[in-house]
């Protein structure tokens, strides 16, 4: 699978602090692994996000993508309030 990063994740991942950014990267890592990995907490979304899926990071921290067939878009990461507020 491969990962893509849209703009705004970018945006949201610059702000990250870097005990954050790293603990991001060793989620993405085991989310090329097994995406699906208990730890992670896939789940589908409602509301405004409908279509999206979220897999945690951190106890606060969290990563909106869209699965597509072969690939993920990585649209944001913040904290749960900023994203679900």
């Amino acid at each position: 699978m491969k990962i893509y990063l849209h703009k705004r994740f970018l945006k949201d991942y610059k702000k990250l602090t870097l005990s954050q950014k790293k603990k991001f990267k060793d989620r993405r890592n085991l989310f090329l692994r097994d995406e699906f990995n208990p730890i992670l907490n896939n789940h589908g979304l409602k509301g405004k996000w409908l279509g999206y899926r979220s897999i945690n990071v951190t106890g606060d921290i969290r990563v909106i993508f869209k699965r597509e067939t072969e690939s993920a878009l990585f649209v944001a990461i913040d904290n749960h309030s900023n994203l679900y507020g």
